[in-house]
């Protein structure tokens, strides 16, 4: 009999394998699983906002900068168009109307003006050198207009009858004889556009005079110049303060005839030049040189006489216009449009033709440096000869 309890027993016959109870799974795996569920009930997270403030800023900063090339561009484009429109509208010729030349002047047709084209020569005789011969003309340096010629003949009327007497550079006629001192071409804007070619011309008769006055700015008792003095009196005319006031002394004082003479390279009116010229003349009103001396009254009037010269139509290429000072330093006008020369009036201050002169030789910017050159250097020439001698010609 066995000595084993019944509880024994019943212990014996169940299985050997271990037996793990259910309850027992490990915390670990439990928390997985309510992870899994927590995840799965949850909402999904919304997708990430790619915009943020750095990308914002710099889409930002992409749209000014393109916006402000398009600012650039378009008015690089304005600009341009602006050029090419005047160009354009400078360039064509346009056919004057059939009225633009009827002046209110009561001229006869036969007039003398200008005396150009006479088959003479020029011979200018140094002291003790050979003659030396002188075309009759000078090349401007445009095509439209080619030459300007060395020596004109012109006569005012209402000025030539009050002169005392016939000088001998002045024709049975009555016409005086001019010789050229220097010429150039006014030019506008940066395109360097031609307008006119401007030449000064100076009575043979009153040569002598303007000599002597220009030797006497430099030396006493000379009656010539030499190198050096030659460069110090061409810087006090090309400087633009003593300029002022040595060209300003030579026009007042000296009493001399002389006459610009102005053929336009392109179709233009009056109203275009005297423009330019009323803009230079109150300018210069302005620079204290002058300012005491152009304020008044008289003077004003004096330019309201002037603005009503030119108020007129229009003034084709290759027509003349003139310029004349008389001794006193009176104004005429002349104008031939191809069919007759005709006297578009007069104004007697001295101070309004001086004004005018003064724009194309004195000042730190002049209506055509060219000129303003070519004049000086002609000067030049005048000077290194002995006074009384440059008039001295011989013509045949």
């Amino acid at each position: 009999m066995s000595l084993r309890t019944p509880t024994t027993r019943a212990l014996r016959l169940l299985p050997r394998h271990p037996i793990r109870p259910r309850c027992l799974t490990s915390p670990r795996l439990q928390l997985r699983n309510l992870s899994a569920k927590s995840q799965s009930l949850s909402p999904a997270p919304e997708p990430r906002n790619l915009l943020d403030s750095v990308t914002l800023h710099r889409l930002e900063a992409e749209r000014r900068a393109y916006y402000k090339r398009r600012s650039y561009y378009a008015a690089i484009g304005v600009v341009f168009g602006m050029v090419a429109i005047y160009a354009t509208a400078t360039s064509v010729e346009l056919p004057p109307p059939s009225n633009a030349n009827k002046l209110d002047s009561g001229k006869r047709a036969d007039d003398p003006m200008v005396v150009l084209g006479r088959e003479r020569k020029v011979v200018v005789q140094k002291m003790g050198e050979q003659p030396e011969e002188i075309p009759d003309t000078v090349k401007t340096g445009t095509s439209t207009v080619p030459e300007f010629p060395r020596v004109v003949e012109f006569s005012d009327e209402d000025v030539e009858a009050r002169a005392d007497e016939l000088g001998p550079a002045q024709s049975d006629s009555g016409t005086v004889e001019y010789q050229l001192l220097g010429l150039g071409i006014r030019t506008v804007s940066f395109l360097g556009i031609e307008v006119y070619v401007v030449g000064l011309y100076v009575a043979t008769d009153d040569i002598a005079r303007l000599q002597e006055a220009l030797i006497r700015k430099i030396s006493s008792v000379g009656s010539t110049l030499v190198a050096g003095e030659k460069d110090a009196l061409k810087s006090k005319l090309l400087d633009p303060q003593e300029g002022e006031k040595v060209w300003g002394e030579l026009l007042k004082d000296t009493h001399i005839r002389s006459l610009i003479r102005i053929v336009p390279t392109r179709n233009t009116d009056f109203h275009h030049l005297r423009d330019g010229w009323v803009r230079q003349i109150t300018a210069r009103a302005q620079n204290p040189i002058h300012k005491e001396e152009f304020q008044d009254e008289s003077f004003g009037a004096a330019m309201q006489q002037f603005k009503a010269l030119f108020n007129r139509g229009s003034v084709p290429k290759q027509k003349e216009l003139l310029l004349i000072r008389d001794r006193e330093g009176k104004l005429a006008v002349w104008y031939d449009d191809g069919k007759s020369a005709q006297r578009l009036g007069e104004v007697k201050d001295e101070r309004l033709s001086r004004a005018v002169w003064l724009n194309y030789l004195a000042g730190k910017t002049v209506a055509s440096e060219g000129a303003r050159q070519s004049v000086v250097n002609g000067l030049m020439e005048f000077v290194e000869r002995p006074m009384g001698t440059v008039s001295t010609q011989v013509r045949v």
